[in-house]
């Protein structure tokens, strides 16, 4: 496998420079990452247009995540003085969470507008995240209760749209995906064994050889229970068991065993091996 991955469509470029804009308008930015793979989560050409801005980091998923390792991770951002939440986003307690979180890293501008005089501000936010990472389902949530946007008043730019969440603060509506650059190899993996990225971007097999390796270093048993396999070798002797256990034969009787990687792979996803980090500290 080489390297590098070259994939990088015209339209996530294009996506890439359209978020890099709406950075700048926002007091705040809500950065969310899996906390299988936080770190292949961060979108590094981001980082830089996020700068000193006030960020809040969610590592979401900790339900399919292995809680030692989410641990270890969250004390780590700690330590580098972010502030960062461990979040199940169907949990309706998050948006609740996520708010008082924003409340609190915007207590230096408010305080600063009460300073001048001025009547304290709703804070702009934007939250961002990979595919399949909870953004899009934590925004929808939140501007539900929004009755509608509040572009086109002075402040604002024309065109942006902007929803009012509560008093506190508004957030930009950001829809579609946000771009990552596929330039490292491991991230493109880890990004597609979570479904955050294409697993077309990378022969299956592959990400099948990736994951079985991570699993026999750090999850040794996580086939066991699933399907009865005591020792996790290779994926020469594993996919042929998976697809004799599962039933899984084309015409002849021949064990299909593009099938077995298929299953072999979202179980994982699913959760159903057990809950397992990517990334580990």
């Amino acid at each position: 496998m080489a390297n590098q991955i070259h994939w990088f469509p015209g339209h996530m470029n294009k996506a890439l420079h359209e978020v890099e804009e709406k950075i700048k308008l926002v007091d705040i930015v809500v950065e969310l990452l899996d906390a299988r793979a936080p770190l292949s989560s961060i979108n590094e050409q981001l980082e830089k247009n996020i700068g000193q801005k006030k960020k809040l980091l969610v590592l979401s998923k900790p339900d399919l995540a292995d809680p030692t390792q989410t641990e270890k991770w969250q004390k780590y951002w700690q330590n580098k003085g972010e502030m960062v939440l461990v979040l199940n986003l169907t949990n309706p307690s998050a948006e609740k969470e996520i708010s008082r979180a924003i409340n609190v890293l915007g207590q230096e501008k408010w305080a600063k507008q009460k300073a001048k005089g001025m009547k304290p501000q709703p804070l702009k936010t934007m939250i961002l995240g990979v595919p399949n990472v909870g953004k899009s389902s934590l925004i929808n949530r939140l501007a539900k209760r929004a009755a509608a946007g509040v572009q086109n008043k002075p402040g604002y730019t024309r065109g942006e749209q902007w929803i009012k969440v509560n008093n506190d603060y508004l957030l930009l509506d950001t829809p579609g995906i946000l771009p990552m650059n596929y330039e490292n190899k491991d991230k493109a993996t880890h990004l597609a064994l979570l479904g955050s990225v294409r697993e077309e971007i990378l022969p299956k097999s592959d990400l099948v050889v990736s994951l079985l390796k991570i699993l026999k270093e750090k999850y040794p048993t996580s086939l066991k229970e699933r399907f009865g396999i005591e020792q996790i070798t290779d994926a020469q002797e594993i996919l042929p068991l998976i697809a004799q256990k599962r039933g899984l034969v084309i015409s002849g009787g021949e064990l299909d065993i593009s099938k077995a990687e298929n299953l072999l792979l979202k179980e994982f996803k699913d959760g159903l091996l057990g809950r397992i980090t990517l990334e580990w500290l």
